[in-house]
């Protein structure tokens, strides 16, 4: 008998406690993207203007794509001057650099495939925020610019 009260009062503070979860919106989203194009901005590595950051879209456009439900994007790009010799260390540096920037800086989960190490074409970096959702993926080229990244938030409502 009391373990049958313990789980009815167990499910009901559980059905409460979900029921009080607010849904993640597109405003916090937003002003968590805002953030990342500010570190950005501000971050040591881009503003010195060598590495010609450059914001190609700001998160502050509604792109609607669901019912109801809309999504931001920030893309920009910028340049790492190219001090190792060859193309294979350069592109290392510059992979390591946008790595450290995007965990410590932006606070994004990083997603490694090894499967890119040593591939001279170019690297892609991926990652993640949970809450609110944003994902990020960053293309390292061997031609200037040499970051290319694009982070965009979940579909969801205002």
């Amino acid at each position: 008998m009391r373990f049958i009260r313990l789980l009815i009062v167990g499910l009901a503070l559980a059905m409460m406690s979900s029921g009080c979860a607010s849904e993640p919106t597109l405003d916090k989203a937003v002003a968590e993207l805002q953030k990342d194009t500010q570190r950005l901005e501000v971050d040591s590595i881009f503003k010195n203007p060598l590495n010609k950051l450059r914001i190609l879209q700001r998160p502050d456009k509604d792109i609607p794509c669901a019912k109801g439900k809309f999504k931001r994007v920030l893309r920009a790009t910028a340049d790492y001057e190219r001090r190792a010799s060859n193309m294979d260390s350069h592109l290392d540096l510059a992979q390591g650099l946008m790595e450290s920037t995007l965990s410590r800086i932006l606070g994004y989960k990083l997603e490694y495939d090894l499967s890119q190490i040593d591939v001279e074409e170019g690297r892609f970096i991926y990652g993640t925020k949970e809450d609110p959702e944003i994902k990020v993926s960053v293309f390292v080229t061997p031609d200037a610019p040499t970051w290319r990244l694009r982070a965009v938030t979940a579909c969801l409502p205002h």
